[in-house]
Parts: C-alpha cells; sequence; structure tokens
C-alpha cells in the first residue's frame, strides 16, 4: 500500500509539472499549416503544376490529407487496431488502462492502452515520443494529462486527421499520403479494405517482416468482419502485402511530370527548401506539344537508328526557358540523360557563326564564290580532307549557297581565312563555355562541327542571329507572378530554343553583351 501510495503521489507530481506543458501545445490549424512535403513543386509560367521533385532524402512525405480524403475502410481500419473506444473516452481509454494494469500484474498480454490521442501527443511532443525504451512514469503521465487537453480543443475528426498524416509508417514514410503512393501507387481517398489493414499493421511494426506484416492485416481484416477464421482466407492478403513491401522506396509522384530534367537543373542551380512552390518559365502546354512532337519525330526516325533527342524552346527577346525536353523517356534506354546538357558533336550548326566573322571582317560578302572542290589540308596530325554529306562537290558557289547548302569544303576554306582561333573565341564568347581549348586544339573542323557542346549553349547562341546580335542570360523563374509572356505559346514555337547558365563574354557585363551583327561599314 506504501508502494501504491507512493506511485500516485509521484503520478500527481507528474502531472502537475507537465499541465503547464500540456497547455502549450499548438492547435489543429498550427500543425496543419507547420506541414511541409519533402518535394518541391515546380509550376509553369500560368500557375499550373509542372513537375514535383523530392529535394529532403531524410523522410517521404507527400501532401496532407484531410479525413474527407481518405478511405472509409482505412479509417475503420485504423479504429479498430488501435483505439477500439475512439469515439467514447477524452483521451484517456480508462478501461484499457485497467485491463493493461492487471494484465501486468499477473504477467499477461493486452492490447495496450495508449490510444490515437495519446499516440498523436507522442508525435507532437518530442518529450513525450517513445524512444527505443520503454516511456517512463513521468511520460505516461504527460501523455494522459495532454492527450485530455487535446480532446477538450480538438475535434475527433481532426485526432484522426493528423494522426493519419503524422504518423510514420515503414522506413522514411510519414503520412498517409505518401505510404498510399509509394506501395499502392494510388491517393488515400482510393484505398480498399486490404490496402488499409496492411497499412495500419505497419503503424505497430513499421520493419517487420512482410508474412509478421500480413499475419497483422489479416487479424485486423477479421475484426473488421471482411475475412473468415480459416488460415486459407488469409493467402490473398499474404500476397497483397508482400508485393506492397517490394514497391517500398518506388519513387511515386501523383499527376503529370513534364520537366524532369529542367527541375534537376534548376534545383541545382538555385536549390529550394522542402515543401516550397517555384514558379518558372516554362509553358506547360508548349511543354506538352514538345514532348508529342519530340516523340512523333523519334518514331518517324526509329528505323534509321535514331534512339533519342532533346527539344528546347527560348523566348528571343526575353531569354525565358519556355519548353525543356531533356530525352524522349520510355522510348530511350538512356531516358535519365538529360540531352540538352550533355555534350555532342555540334555539326554544321556552327557554320553560320563562322560566315557571320566572314562578313563581319569583310574576307567575303554573301555573293562571293567559293570552290567546292576536293582539299588536303596538312594539320599536325596529318593530311586533313573534309567530305560533303553527299560525297559530292559542286564547284564554284556562292557564300549565301554554301551556307544554305551546308557545304563542308567552302567552310573548311573559309576558317583557313578566318583561323581556328577566331571561330573560338567568337563561339566562347557568345555562351559556348564548353570550348575550353583554344582554336588550334579543335583545327580546321571546328568549321565542320567536331568539338562536342551543349544544346543550352548553342541554343542561346542563336538567340543572337534573332535579336540583332544582342544576347543575355536566360530566365529560368518568372520573378514577378504577374508578368505573362505576349502572344500565344504557337507564336513561341517559332522561337529559339535555350541554354543553361550561359556564359557572358569575359570583360563585358553579365547581363547583357553585343555581337557586331550585320557587319560595320568599311574594309579590312
Amino acid at each position: 500500500m506504501r508502494l501504491a501510495g507512493t506511485g500516485r503521489g509521484l503520478a500527481l507530481l507528474a502531472a502537475l509539472i507537465i499541465a503547464p506543458a500540456a497547455q502549450a501545445m499548438p492547435d489543429f490549424q498550427q500543425v496543419k499549416a507547420g506541414w511541409r512535403s519533402s518535394d518541391v513543386t515546380l509550376m509553369d509560367r500560368n500557375g499550373q503544376p509542372l513537375q514535383r521533385m523530392r529535394v529532403d532524402a531524410r523522410v517521404r512525405r507527400l501532401d496532407w490529407v484531410t479525413l474527407t480524403d481518405i478511405s472509409p475502410a482505412m479509417r475503420q481500419a485504423l479504429v479498430m487496431s488501435e483505439d477500439r473506444r475512439f469515439y467514447q473516452h477524452s483521451g484517456v481509454d480508462w478501461s484499457a488502462v485497467a485491463a493493461a494494469s492487471w494484465g501486468y500484474l499477473w504477467n499477461q498480454r493486452t492490447r495496450g492502452a495508449s490510444t490515437l490521442t495519446m499516440q498523436l501527443v507522442g508525435l507532437l511532443d518530442d518529450d513525450l515520443r517513445r524512444g527505443a525504451q520503454r516511456r517512463s512514469l513521468v511520460q505516461k503521465v504527460g501523455q494522459g494529462v495532454s492527450s485530455q487537453w487535446l480532446e477538450r480543443r480538438w475535434s475527433k475528426a481532426q485526432i484522426l486527421e493528423a494522426y493519419l498524416n503524422l504518423v510514420s509508417f515503414r522506413g522514411e514514410i510519414v503520412g498517409l499520403d505518401a505510404l498510399a503512393a509509394s506501395m499502392f501507387d494510388k491517393s488515400p481517398s482510393g484505398l480498399n479494405a486490404h490496402e488499409s489493414a496492411i497499412a495500419v499493421a505497419l503503424i505497430r511494426a513499421p520493419n517487420a517482416s512482410p508474412a509478421r506484416v500480413a499475419q497483422r492485416a489479416c487479424g485486423i481484416l477479421r475484426d473488421m468482419g471482411r475475412v473468415g477464421t480459416k488460415a486459407q482466407d488469409c493467402a490473398r492478403i499474404d500476397a497483397e502485402t508482400r508485393f506492397a513491401l517490394a514497391r517500398h522506396g518506388n519513387d511515386y509522384l501523383r499527376g503529370e511530370q513534364l520537366a524532369p530534367h529542367f527541375a534537376r537543373k534548376l534545383l541545382a542551380r538555385s536549390p529550394q527548401a522542402a515543401g516550397s512552390t517555384v514558379r518558372t518559365t516554362l509553358d506547360g502546354d508548349l511543354q506538352r506539344f514538345a514532348t508529342r512532337v519530340l516523340r512523333r519525330q523519334l518514331a518517324d526516325l526509329r528505323q534509321r537508328n535514331v534512339e533519342d533527342g532533346a527539344l528546347l524552346v527560348l523566348d528571343n527577346a526575353s531569354g525565358d526557358i519556355l519548353a525543356w525536353v531533356g530525352s524522349s523517356g520510355d522510348l530511350s534506354r538512356a531516358g535519365a540523360v538529360d540531352g540538352v546538357t550533355a555534350l555532342r558533336q555540334a555539326g554544321s550548326t556552327l557554320k553560320p557563326f563562322l560566315y557571320q566573322i566572314a562578313l563581319e571582317g569583310r574576307w567575303l560578302t554573301a555573293a562571293s564564290l567559293l570552290n567546292d572542290s576536293p582539299l588536303d589540308l596538312r594539320t599536325s596530325s596529318g593530311l586533313y580532307a573534309p567530305q560533303n554529306y553527299d560525297k559530292d562537290f559542286k564547284g564554284p558557289v556562292s557564300v549565301r549557297t554554301a551556307l544554305a547548302s551546308s557545304l563542308n569544303t567552302p567552310a573548311v576554306r573559309t576558317i583557313e581565312m578566318i583561323t581556328p582561333n577566331r571561330l573560338r573565341q567568337r563561339l566562347y564568347d557568345l555562351g559556348l563555355s564548353s570550348l575550353s581549348e583554344s582554336g588550334d586544339y579543335y583545327g580546321y573542323s571546328l568549321a565542320l562541327g567536331s568539338a562536342d557542346v551543349r544544346l543550352l549553349e548553342l541554343v542561346n547562341a542563336y538567340r543572337t542571329l534573332a535579336t540583332g546580335g544582342l544576347g543575355s542570360p536566360l530566365r529560368w523563374q518568372v520573378r514577378d507572378p504577374g508578368r505573362r509572356r505576349p502572344g500565344s505559346w504557337m507564336r513561341a514555337a517559332a522561337s529559339s530554343s535555350a541554354t543553361f547558365c550561359p556564359t557572358a563574354p569575359r570583360g563585358r557585363a553579365p547581363s547583357a553583351w553585343k555581337v557586331r551583327w550585320p557587319p560595320a561599314s568599311g574594309a579590312r
């Protein structure tokens, strides 16, 4: 009796100490407002969802789910398993406390006395959270006091909603939205009785074996009246449990994921906090259209061993990135590779800049004749003999025709005049920072695009041809949400394509730079 009296005294003292802390607990709206997804959500320029990207590697959280968006089967399974008298008690289930105490005295196992409200208190208050060891007497009393305080200020619906959003299920998964997505590939509103039982079984033993989780889930279904009492009645739930747990860890993102490559580059360039939303310059409708165009084009070229491609669209005037398709997705064996920023040989795309230098320096005019005939040039690595794509030579052709027909020999004769160093420097000044070596390193073949460049850099260089030689860095985010790109996106499809982190010319302001075009008057 003396020990019992001492225990009651300690409990009363603990309650007096803990009561002020209980009153400092947050209300429901504060808890909901403080919820943060582990993702960053990217919106398009018009405020429509574009892409979700996970940035918090510690936990897997998706969105806060309201109780009305949680299936009735899930709510029933939770109450049947964790707190059958949830709607009758006021935070502490005294009958369960008595049963647990009696079982403890006689060394018998019972269901336990922790209610859903008490478990929620443990999720809200780190001091009352259960660790590796059992809770102390002070913690248990604190749970009881705080749960009764919570019941007086929160509704039952709010307690249930907060619990299902804050509870950990398995591994890194926190909240029902992430659990339903990663294990069942659906939203919480679509969970059936079997899936709900599996989810609830994980709450009490998150890291249990599939067999143990299935056994507990089957018991929950029996309590719900959804399966019989025979052993074979649980065979189906065992198979479903193993399949669900095998999916654990799959990155599932609800809704359209339109720009994964762009999202990765943007967040690497400008890191964002988990749960934040970023308004980008992309146009969602144009992004969908560009993706369809690329996939359709690749399907037409499949017989020619073309396996993948990339597409980039810029607004010439502002430098806004309007569409960024890094690959064809499932049509490619390397869909995760971003073709917009990967290094690839430029090919004939460098020829306009070559002739631009020649025209600007008055070495040539558009009507000047260049000889498209066999050419042998001595280089440090041997004899260089360029040929045209069709293995044919056209004889004397104008500069205008040489560029329009993308002839190789006239281009090499032109770079022989202006030197590879001049072409390399011009390209570098236009933002092709991947050309890190001197012009002599690339040699005459630079005129034919033998160097590796990034599509992002190349298309931003092309913007200078459309803007009279004026270049500027690209815009990734809409700083002013009220700003809209003038005109329709169909007109933007005729714009150039864009570059990642363009490099401004050395010694000039990074906001803009100027390349002389058309050529200045006067001979050289």
